[in-house]
Order: C-alpha cells, then sequence, then structure tokens
C-alpha cells in the first residue's frame, strides 16, 4: 500500500517559515529576494551584450568590483547606479510602484 505523500504550496511554506505577508520577516525576505533577481538580471544582459565587469564599469563610470558586487546582490547599489548600469546595457527598465490596491507603473 503507497503512503499518501502530504503537500504544501510554496506560499504555505513562506507562511510557515519565514513569515505571514506583511511581516517584517517576508517583506525582508522579499526585498532580499527582489535584489538578487535584479542582479541576476544585470548579470545576464550583460553577458547577453558579451561585455566583461570591466568593461560594463568603464561605460558606467564605476570600477569592475563594483559591477561584480551589483551583480550578487544589487542591496547597496543607488537607483541611480542601476539605471546607468541598465542604460549602459541599452536595456529597458521598468519600475512598479504598487500603492495599497493599485499599481502605479514607471517605465
Amino acid at each position: 500500500m503507497a503512503k499518501k505523500m502530504k503537500v504544501h504550496t510554496l506560499a504555505g511554506m513562506k507562511d510557515k517559515y519565514i513569515g505571514k505577508v506583511g511581516s517584517k520577516e517576508r517583506d525582508d525576505y522579499e526585498y532580499e529576494l527582489r535584489m538578487d533577481v535584479l542582479g541576476k538580471m544585470i548579470k545576464a544582459a550583460r553577458q547577453e551584450r558579451n561585455l566583461t565587469q570591466e568593461e560594463l564599469g568603464k561605460l558606467v563610470g564605476v570600477q569592475k568590483a563594483q559591477i561584480s558586487k551589483l551583480e550578487s546582490s544589487t542591496n547597496s547599489a543607488t537607483i541611480d547606479t542601476v539605471l546607468r548600469v541598465f542604460k549602459a546595457l541599452k536595456a529597458d527598465i521598468n519600475f512598479n510602484v504598487k500603492i495599497e490596491d493599485s499599481f502605479v507603473r514607471l517605465a
């Protein structure tokens, strides 16, 4: 007789182990996740343009080390730096701002 496996949703696991939506722990987690994704997007765009970190740094006006840091975590980056990186990569970036239950989109 096969034993039935218990199934959990990702949302349920996050609620249980990270914190409920709206809690400081959950907000911090979601923020870190977005920053990680942004860093990966910068790296993917740079690689698609066949640029080294050093070459991208020169285009942006920063050191290679800052590009490396951006790709691993954009937490310490200013919005200005992130915008300059995407401009140098000739990539569009869009921001969504959620105000209560409605979205404001900036492109």
